[in-house]
């Protein structure tokens, strides 16, 4: 039976909430210049018009995404069309390198940076607020109690944690449950076919404690879309900056390596074998997942970004998915190997067959 495609109007449910929103979200950290390889205010309109013409509505930035270019850009192409709009920023990144309580998880950070966003997004209400990144010095019960503030006060909606150990995201959420406070509802996580080690401990603590996937990256950077070469390798890059190239941002990241590129090239022949791009066939595998509840993507130009919304269309056979898993299949590691072994699995059930949880 052929399955009915997707549209960016196939709103789902983002984790153990009502809230709906769109397959894929748009990620805006290329909106502006001020990195060095964004795009420019009139093609981030473009891009943004695409996206929300066609029923999109899930859209993400970070304060300190393009040095806040980002937000202030949402905010301007936002305006008459707000309350249609899921918009999700994040805090913990600093905005000022001289003061030492301008990034980070704690209480002031978290206010100052909230304030700002509002501003910048000219909004006075943030739809999903994320913790961006773990800064393992905040003691969780002071994020999550300025975190509960935010919500109690209107400011924020919904709540959620990005790049963060799954058993600290674990022990919030219950926390959070015990006490009645306002719970995560995602959690953003790099994921793509070059890196599926969340699948390890980040997806089952997800489907557990009811927090919907949100993967970053869907494309590594762009080594699955098939940009990059053998001989980018080579080349130096500073990889404690988010300025530069792309080729940069990838190195850096550590998304461009041998072993990313020779899955990039399996991803490559199948997309040929069937008229699709790289980059579609990448993003189609991450919305396979059910722990997915929308794919994060981005682009420079608006060329890319049409490019990348027909991943919602894309159908391969059983044996090309068998092939991409293959091409970039992991260990779990212990003890979820063990667990999944035969004797083990025959030491616990006996000669009892159950079914096999996924996420």
């Amino acid at each position: 039976m052929a399955h009915p495609r997707l549209q960016l109007d196939s709103y789902r449910l983002l984790g153990r909430s009502g809230l709906r929103i769109s397959p894929l979200a748009l990620g805006t950290m290329t909106f502006g210049g001020d990195w060095g390889w964004g795009a420019a205010d009139d093609e981030a309109r473009r891009i943004f018009d695409a996206y929300v013409d066609r029923g999109g509505n899930f859209i993400d930035t970070a304060n300190a995404y393009t040095n806040g270019s980002s937000e202030r850009l949402l905010g301007q192409f936002a305006e008459g069309k707000r309350d249609r709009l899921v918009i999700s920023t994040k805090f913990t990144m600093s905005m000022d390198p001289a003061d030492p309580n301008a990034g980070g998880n704690h209480r002031k950070s978290m206010l100052r940076s909230v304030e700002q966003s509002l501003q910048r997004l000219r909004t006075d209400y943030i739809d999903l607020l994320y913790l961006h990144m773990w800064d393992d010095t905040t003691p969780v019960e002071e994020v999550l109690r300025g975190m509960d503030d935010l919500v109690r006060q209107g400011k924020v909606l919904y709540l959620g944690v990005s790049d963060i150990p799954a058993w600290q995201a674990a022990r919030m959420q219950a926390i959070a449950d015990l006490r009645g406070s306002a719970p995560f509802i995602a959690l953003q996580s790099e994921y793509n076919l070059a890196e599926r080690t969340p699948e390890r401990e980040l997806f089952p603590m997800a489907r557990e404690m009811g927090l919907g996937v949100v993967p970053w990256s869907p494309l590594a950077n762009g080594v699955l879309a098939g940009k990059y070469r053998r001989e980018d390798l080579e080349a130096p890059v500073d990889a404690a900056s988010v300025v530069g190239t792309r080729r940069s941002i990838a190195a850096g990241y550590g998304s461009l390596n041998a072993r990313t590129l020779d899955i990039a090239d399996v991803v490559v022949a199948i997309a040929a074998e069937c008229g699709y791009s790289a980059a579609q066939v990448a993003l189609a595998w991450t919305l396979r997942n059910p722990g997915v509840a929308s794919t994060l993507v981005g682009a420079r130009r608006i060329e890319q970004f049409e490019d990348n919304l027909a991943a919602l269309s894309v159908e391969l056979t059983a044996a090309q998915w068998a092939r991409l898993e293959d091409a970039s299949s992991i260990s779990l590691g212990f003890p979820h190997d063990m667990l999944r072994s035969p004797m083990i699995q025959q030491s616990i059930a006996g000669g009892t067959r159950l079914p096999v949880r996924t996420w």
